[in-house]
């Protein structure tokens, strides 16, 4: 009996791992989910006149309409628990002398949902080919939901107005309502040497919140950075972000899945490029170190460097600080330097390698594997996450035979081409 018993164990061991081993690696889905709603040429995009003005507060409940075309004056706030709703194909206009940027804040909500054949558009200000990243603020939702800032509630350095720009409580069910089938063009206004906006910022931010197929363009600091929080993020399009594609600190508690980044050297600025920087905290001094450290499960993501065989200022994937957490799995990497680069702090025992997993992982075309920062340790990191039961892929092949349509000029399709290794799990 125990025979028999040791053995039905052993077969369900094998068939667990055989199974983790054929789970769907990169962006999935039946169809081409990113055709119809996004646009990787946003520049020849004529989005017509604005025919109405968005200024100052919006304290009471307000709908803006397709039918219209706005153009967003300055800092606008949604204030006084109001809900801003925005019907499907409605296209709000950034203003540029006045880095239109728009707030939601805490309490507030925005209903943005749009639909997969008529997005919600916002972008530049500015007409066909004179466009570019920066050209306006971006979108910022400030929620009640735990950040480790000391305090529990923290403001973001983006010279808001000190009365409303606040963010962080005690929950994690906060609503700030949703954000679905919308694009984000040109954002990310620098506004001093060392502050630019980003496309969207998420600042404690609730998992009732609904952040689901956003795409977020040419964004001249980071696509979509969150503070804290507690959301479940799906079906996210990064493209040509000028500095991170996916930021994450303050304590910020993430599920992440099914969701692309797509880099090029062109876009990317000297201050280190990378797909996903993960920390627990800015600064130690100001950290709750009691709440809980950043935790980042990212599942069915896909991380591509267009340019094959040139990194420009493009660097590593993902850069990840101590006492943060992060989980990739079920993902496809292709042409970065190095794979993975761990902050010089973390060491390479267990007790610390543990907090960062990689599993059926591709990492393609990268110069180096995962690398520590400091340039030592290299030899214990690397045979620990050499272990076959991560399940971490190194290949060399171009993007034509990786991905099914890599080309960004038509509808692109990245999701892995069926013909090959990688995609059937041999």
């Amino acid at each position: 009996m125990k025979t028999k018993l040791r053995i039905a164990s052993i077969i369900f061991i094998i068939s667990f791992f055989v199974q983790a081993q054929q789970q769907p690696k990169g962006i999935v889905g039946t169809s081409n989910w990113m055709t119809n709603w996004t646009s990787f040429r946003p520049a020849v995009n004529d989005y017509g006149e604005a025919t109405n003005i968005i200024a100052g507060t919006i304290d009471k409940d307000t709908k803006l309409v397709k039918r219209n075309i706005y153009h967003l004056v300055g800092v606008v706030y949604v204030t006084n628990n109001a809900t801003l709703t925005i019907e499907p194909g409605t296209v709000i206009r950034g203003d540029d002398k006045t880095c239109g940027t728009l707030v939601v804040t805490n309490g507030a909500k925005i209903m943005a949902e749009g639909l997969e054949t008529d997005p919600i558009i916002f972008t530049s200000e500015n007409e066909i080919n004179n466009r570019k990243p920066g050209d306006w603020g971006g979108i910022i939702v400030l929620g009640k939901a735990p950040i480790n800032s000391l305090g529990g509630i923290h403001t973001l350095p983006f010279d808001l107005d000190p009365t409303l720009n606040h963010y962080g409580g005690q929950d994690p069910e906060d609503n700030s309502g949703i954000i679905k089938y919308v694009r984000i063009e040109y954002a990310g206004r620098k506004l001093s040497a060392s502050k630019e906006l980003n496309g969207l910022s998420l600042a404690g931010v609730g998992r009732k919140t609904v952040v689901s197929h956003v795409q977020i363009s040419f964004s001249n600091d980071d696509s979509f950075e969150c503070y804290g929080g507690d959301l479940n993020l799906s079906n996210l399009v990064s493209f040509r972000t000028t500095d991170d594609d996916f930021d994450f600190t303050q304590g910020a508690q993430i599920n992440i899945s099914n969701s692309i980044a797509v880099r090029h050297p062109f876009s990317s600025d000297i201050s280190g490029s990378r797909c996903f920087e993960v920390d627990s905290y800015e600064k130690v001094a100001n950290t709750d170190m009691t709440k809980k450290m950043t935790k980042i499960n990212a599942n069915n993501i896909t991380l591509v460097n267009l340019e094959e065989n040139n990194q420009g200022l493009v660097r590593e994937s993902a850069y990840i600080r101590e006492n943060t957490f992060f989980n990739l799995t079920n993902s496809v990497v292709s042409g970065f330097a190095p794979f993975i680069l761990l902050e010089g702090n973390i060491g390479n025992g267990e007790a610390n390698l543990s907090k960062i997993t990689f599993k059926n992982v591709v990492a393609n075309n990268c110069q180096g594997e995962i690398e520590s920062e400091s340039g030592s340790n290299i030899p214990g990191i690397k045979n620990y996450y050499g272990n076959p039961a991560y399940g971490i892929e190194y290949t060399k092949m171009k993007l034509s035979e990786l991905f099914a349509l890599p080309n960004i000029k038509g509808n692109p399709d990245f999701r892995l081409n069926v013909n090959n290794t990688v995609a059937s799990g041999n």
